[in-house]
């Protein structure tokens, strides 16, 4: 009897640190699928003139690459239900055309941007939606365009 004890005793510890296991996997990847914030109060963006203040409580975000590829080729591919904001990781400023603001900041804040929304490819694009004031809710997958 006590010989199959010990090998229910070993299913069950095997069994508790497969879920054990599965759990910490599964945190993990929750933790990192999370969606991010970004508060325009404290990262400064520059239009082609100002200041960029958010007027909508939706935008899509592209990140993308002047020296890279033509906007207009990426802005095919994805949806226009919301104003788009460009970030141009080539600096190049260009202001507003038609549905498309395009804005600019500092190297450090460009880094700030990437690293908190782990763009890992250009162009990438997701979207913001309006949190609280100047706080912004990523609303969607990070989407690489190709």
């Amino acid at each position: 009897m006590n010989r199959g004890r010990g090998q229910f005793s070993l299913v069950f510890a095997s069994f508790f640190g497969a879920a054990l296991i599965a759990a910490a996997f599964a945190y993990s990847n929750y933790r990192f699928s999370e969606y991010k914030f970004i508060d325009f109060s404290k990262w400064t963006f520059y239009t082609k003139k100002d200041i960029f203040h958010p007027i909508s409580d939706k935008y899509t975000v592209i990140i993308y690459s002047s020296n890279m590829q033509e906007l207009n080729t990426v802005l095919d591919k994805i949806s226009k239900d919301n104003p788009i904001i460009a970030i141009d990781m080539f600096q190049q400023k260009r202001g507003k055309e038609g549905n498309v603001l395009y804005i600019a900041s500092g190297m450090n804040t460009l880094l700030k941007v990437i690293q908190r929304f782990n763009i890992y490819e250009l162009p990438s694009a997701f979207a913001l939606k309006r949190f609280k004031g100047t706080r912004f809710k990523q609303d969607s997958l990070i989407e690489v365009v190709e």
